[in-house]
């Protein structure tokens, strides 16, 4: 069918997010063929090759050993690229714990790449990131468990054929990894679901009783990683029997400044390419750098130079940095010459800040008279210049 926009095949080609297995699809392959260690059950990649795999080769260009099979892919040389900036014994640590077939409960502030990790886990163990379930207070249990094609239910009863498989059962079957995102967002019974699957590490179909589809039990390999937001506590807290059944990773804040400030940079840059195909980033590393550490302040209550500050409700995020950072790219693309970029900073920052609480706008206007000004007093060209914006950010 042809529309005005090209026909479905040409508009279905693209798609705005590719799974991390698809994205890395080359880097896989090649950690497969270099090392040919010991895998767990069920894995694709070593538990050596996984940490690799979201951590990167550090700028190390691997060379497949010699006589180990390529496949049909010709590379043999390869950097593996940083997908995941943090502690890469926290990474170990989450790659022994899947290894074992033990839950994984990441949890930590909204924005710090909890959802990201777990992706990349799932790519580089299961090859499949895609087994997911998003915890909200309309998820059930049968978005964990099974549900029914019910056209094929109702002409044939309940079979095999019209059981349709929860992305859990899925991995349960195959021996990958499910992934449930905001788990504490699930209802208090949607939860206790989770504890008899982990446990038994099987599902009953009470409705197929006595045939070979009467349960179905998890594959070697099957396990399950978990997201909660701290932010979240509260709403859906998880029983003692639920936490049991994880072994719990806290992932926090970006520690070292210039490793945020290249994240960002990354980020942004990959996300203007791919809305706009161009390679040119408008955003200078002098506009990053006071961008991400507005963040880092805001985040944490105290200025680098230890200058106390009052923090804004909102969660000043990694990840809403790299939108604004990206906001500001695409500025810089689509309105060329138009506007210093650096001018848009705090009109984007106040956007950020007034999400949860209105007067969060004073508390920023606050770091303006503080940090800000100190800063452009000290004679910091690009803090001079964000100090004469301050007017902004009363609109």
């Amino acid at each position: 069918m042809d529309t005005e926009n090209g026909t479905d095949a040409e508009r279905g080609a693209a798609r705005q997010i590719e799974p991390a297995e698809s994205v890395h699809a080359a880097e896989l392959r090649f950690l497969a063929a270099y090392d040919t260690g010991p895998r767990p059950p069920g894995w694709r990649l070593t538990p050596r090759a996984v940490v690799l795999f979201v951590c990167g080769s550090q700028g190390v260009v691997l060379e497949l050993p010699d006589g180990a099979a390529a496949g049909s892919d010709p590379v043999r040389k390869m950097e593996v690229s940083g997908k995941f900036v943090g502690d890469r014994d926290l990474i170990e640590r989450c790659v022994i714990t899947l290894a074992g077939e033990r839950a994984l409960m990441l949890v930590g502030e909204p924005g710090t790449a909890k959802s990201m990790l777990s992706e990349l886990l799932a790519a580089g163990v299961s090859g499949d990131s895609t087994r997911v379930v998003q915890g909200t207070a309309g998820t059930t249990e049968d978005h964990l468990r099974y549900g029914w094609n019910y056209a094929l239910l109702l002409a044939k009863g309940p079979t095999g054929e019209a059981l349709v498989p929860s992305p859990v059962m899925a991995a349960m079957r195959g021996g990958g990894v499910a992934r449930i995102e905001e788990v504490t967002r699930c209802l208090p019974e949607v939860q206790d679901a989770l504890v008899s699957i982990l446990s038994d590490r099987r599902i009953a179909v009470p409705e197929l009783s006595g045939s070979s589809d009467g349960a179905v039990y998890a594959a070697p390999g099957f396990t399950v990683i978990a997201t909660a937001n701290l932010r979240d506590r509260g709403v859906s807290e998880m029983s003692a029997a639920l936490k049991r059944r994880f072994n719990f990773e806290t992932i926090g804040p970006i520690a070292d400044p210039d490793a945020e400030i290249g994240l960002v940079r990354r980020q942004a840059h990959g996300a203007l390419a791919k809305v706009t195909g161009q390679t040119a980033f408008g955003v200078d590393d002098a506009v990053l750098g006071v961008l991400v550490t507005a963040f880092r302040d805001l985040r944490s209550g105290r200025s680098a130079e230890g200058w106390e500050i009052e923090r804004p409700s909102t969660v000043m995020s990694t990840a809403e940095a790299v939108a604004v950072a990206t906001s500001l790219a695409l500025a810089a693309a689509y309105f060329p010459g138009d506007r210093d970029v650096l001018s848009l900073v705090p009109g984007h920052l106040l956007g950020v800040v007034r999400k949860d609480d209105p007067a969060d706008a004073d508390r920023l206007l606050g770091y303006w008279d503080s940090a800000v000004r100190r800063r452009a007093q000290d004679g910091a060209r690009t803090w001079q210049r964000m100090w004469e914006l301050r007017d902004v950010l009363k609109g």
